[in-house]
């Protein structure tokens, strides 16, 4: 059965740990979305109001509610497998 869980990857192409989670999420077989903060304002915005001090803190991964800045892979393992 297909996971249902919503991820969200706010980051930048020329971010190495954003590219790291990429390859993690491909390599799990996660869908999920990129939301390029470089080329997209809208997506900036969006990150931007996750925070209270609003600053751009990518890499940032969203999980259905979940918030995690810049997790190890076992942290980010850890929240999709309580989440799916």
């Amino acid at each position: 059965m297909p996971s249902i869980l919503k991820i969200k990857l706010y980051g930048t192409s020329r971010c190495h740990k954003t590219q790291h989670y990429i390859k993690l999420l491909n390599e799990q077989g996660l869908a999920y979305s990129f939301l390029d903060v470089d080329i997209n304002e809208d997506h900036a915005e969006e990150l931007r109001n996750l925070y209270i001090n609003k600053k751009l803190n990518f890499p940032t991964l969203t999980l259905g509610t979940k918030k995690l800045r810049n997790p190890s892979d076992a942290e980010l393992i850890k929240w999709i497998d309580q989440l799916k």
